[in-house]
């Protein structure tokens, strides 16, 4: 007879699963009380979205205890800590982004903050477990409710976007499952902790069949964060969404992507393993470079930012490939000055969207800005401070974080790496300088008649006051926040 099996509730630690669980019973919430009432404003669902989020954050902020939990499947250290203090605080300033004064399709399904709250809590899944199995749950968790999100949008390439995304993340899912099934038939275990243990004590015996799971793995973290060869449709996922879901794509779903490329080649970065380090290089070489060289071609301000974010998914990739402990803190730095700077350039083409049908070739054509410094000098100047910041231009925050990446790359003796991103830093400063070009010496177009700022309202506008002062005044917390972010790091061990 089978002994039955004792579990002692007090060694779950069930604390370090209740932040997610806010993300999941607020969006139950949402559903419950839609079934109720189905006549109620948006306005209450984004309130209780952001409400929810914020106790999610509190709850990040306030852990304490064994960094173990629910039957060892999560791992709650620093990283974890960090990574989602980041996921949801950036969720809350995404999440208002829909108070603007045009009422779009999908902001009026309360699904559609439900949806959001579930991806959420599936990318902070991804980011507290080392087991391959909970981070697969996370992935799927999140990435259906992205699918559904991007299909909610009422333009026309919408549909097409979803589509080309649920693809991108199917070939994924199968690269995810095929790789994690391939180590656990080499080392007997789904935990990345454990299986570095069992590769050490092995000496890597058959190599072969660990290169191709690492090949697999990195096939799915490459969709996942969008790095070359695996970019082709981004860009027009990207276009197929909202600005501003467009901009919370670019950011926290790397977040989560970062943290288990972090701690999966991490095993074989400490190990000086030759030919996953040559494959990682060219591969964040190679995403650093491609996309700038595409994004230097294009006429669409979305477009842009949309191979822009694949470059600077590269750039902070480079962090992990370094796998010092200044390069993590790094990544983390730059990741969070990208995220501002990020929100407040997609929010401000967010702002000026329109219901209208375009006069242009696309909503966000480069020609659609012509002599806007005449028109809204406002408009045209918080614009050109956020692409100044993308670009690198110091004093703006995302100098700093291409600095001290830049940095960590040359005292871990990767000269080559560092000469490579800042030559990529100055590519990028060329695109960039595109628009303001457009905004600040060109003569507006008489025949087309353009409204700016349509879209805009109260909320949206403090949210863009609040990264545009971050933006200006970074300097100034740079060296407190690289403090608690290197504690972090520290006490994980990276």
């Amino acid at each position: 007879m089978i002994p039955p099996v004792v579990i002692d509730f007090v060694t779950l630690n069930f604390s370090t699963l209740v932040p997610m669980l806010m993300a999941i019973v607020g969006a139950l919430v949402i559903l419950c009380i839609d079934l109720v009432n189905k006549n109620l404003d948006k306005s209450l669902y984004v309130m209780l979205s952001v409400l929810f989020l914020f106790v999610d954050l509190g709850t990040i902020v306030g852990f304490s205890g064994d960094v173990r939990g629910f039957f060892d499947l999560m791992l709650v250290d620093g990283i974890s800590i960090l990574s989602q203090l980041v996921i949801v605080f950036a969720s809350i300033l995404f999440i208002l982004t829909t108070m603007t004064k045009l009422r779009f399709q999908e902001f009026r399904y309360p699904e559609y903050f439900a949806l959001y709250l579930f991806v959420v809590a599936g990318f902070q899944f991804m980011v507290s477990s080392d087991s391959l199995i909970l981070i697969f749950v996370g992935l799927e968790t999140a990435s259906m409710a992205l699918y559904t999100m991007i299909a909610m949008h009422n333009r026309v390439n919408a549909i097409e976007a979803a589509i080309k995304y649920f693809t991108m993340g199917a070939l994924a899912t199968a690269f995810f499952a095929f790789g994690s099934m391939l180590f656990y038939a080499v080392t007997g275990t789904v935990e990345l902790g454990q299986i570095s243990e069992v590769l050490t004590r092995t000496n890597f015996d058959n190599y072969g069949v660990i290169l191709v799971g690492v090949v697999f793995l990195v096939g799915a973290l490459g969709f996942k964060l969008s790095l070359v060869p695996y970019h082709t449709w981004v860009a027009d996922v990207y276009e197929g969404s909202p600005a501003s879901f467009a901009g919370f794509l670019s950011v926290v779903p790397k977040m989560a992507g970062f943290v288990v490329a972090l701690r999966f080649f991490e095993i074989f970065i400490a190990s000086g393993d030759m030919y996953v380090e040559i494959l990682l290089y060219a591969i964040v070489v190679l995403s650093m470079t491609i996309p700038n060289i595409i994004a230097l071609l294009q006429t669409d301000i979305k477009r842009m930012l949309a191979y822009s974010s694949i470059s600077n998914a590269g750039f902070a990739m480079g962090a992990i490939l370094i796998g010092t402990t200044q390069a993590t803190s790094a990544l983390f730095l730059y990741w969070m000055m990208f995220f501002i700077t990020n929100l407040g350039g997609f929010t401000m083409i967010w702002l000026n969207r329109t219901k209208q049908n375009s006069q242009f070739a696309s909503d966000h054509a480069l020609e659609k800005y012509s002599g806007l410094v005449k028109s809204s000098p406002l408009t045209a100047t918080m614009m050109a401070l956020f692409f100044l910041s993308l670009a690198g231009v110091p004093p703006f925050a995302l100098f700093w974080g291409k600095m001290y990446l830049i940095g960590s790359a040359v005292n871990a003796g990767y000269i080559i790496l560092a000469l490579i991103m800042a030559i990529n830093s100055a590519i990028a400063g060329y695109y960039y300088l595109k628009p303001i070009v457009y905004m600040f010496l060109r003569e507006p177009l008489e025949d087309k008649e353009v409204k700016y700022m349509a879209n805009a309202s109260n909320t949206v506008k403090t949210l863009i006051g609040f990264c545009a002062i971050v933006t200006i005044l970074s300097i100034f917390f740079i060296e407190p926040l690289l403090n608690i972010i290197s504690y972090y790091v520290q006490i994980s061990g990276y």
